[in-house]
């Protein structure tokens, strides 16, 4: 029980940041509906890391708990709206950047809302910097379908920031 629990340390000290971002992402902003789906996420992992097959890598294995647990989040309470989101979100600045930045952050963070499940799912874990054939492998698509949808994704962010 010992090497389960440091083992699962390690997974939670490497991967919580990612997670966390993800997560944040998927609550639009929102920090503390972000913490407590990545709390959900690390409760999984627990749970299910004895049965955890080798199949991918953990930090796979990890991202599709994510997506799945934050989509599943998202069906079982209904949407808030985002202007009571941006309300509470605080936006911590300690390079005390731009009001501008502040607002491209706002905006991004609305447009990737509006985005599909699957989209905002692609577009998230891009964000984190997970290689494309990973991201294709965690959402069940082809690598090439990843590229296509990417660029995409990142054009219709573009246009919508920019509105």
């Amino acid at each position: 029980m010992k090497h389960l629990e440091a083992h699962f340390k390690a997974i939670y000290q490497e991967n919580h940041p990612r997670v966390y971002r993800m997560c944040l992402g998927y609550a639009s902003g929102d920090h503390m509906t972000a913490s407590d789906y990545a709390q959900e996420v690390f409760i999984k992992v627990w749970e299910y890391l004895p049965s955890f097959r080798k199949e991918a890598t953990i930090s796979t294995w990890i991202y599709r708990i994510t997506v799945n647990t934050c989509l599943i989040s998202l069906r079982k309470q209904r949407s808030i709206p985002f202007s009571k989101v941006m309300r509470t979100v605080e936006i911590t600045n300690p390079e005390n950047e731009s009001q501008n930045t502040e607002k491209n952050f706002k905006a991004l963070y609305r447009c990737i809302d509006l985005l599909t499940k699957d989209n905002k799912s692609i577009i998230l874990l891009e964000l984190e910097g997970i290689p494309q054939k990973e991201i294709a492998n965690i959402m069940g698509i082809s690598h090439e379908a990843i590229r296509i949808r990417i660029h995409r994704i990142k054009n219709e962010l573009t246009k919508c920031v920019r509105q």
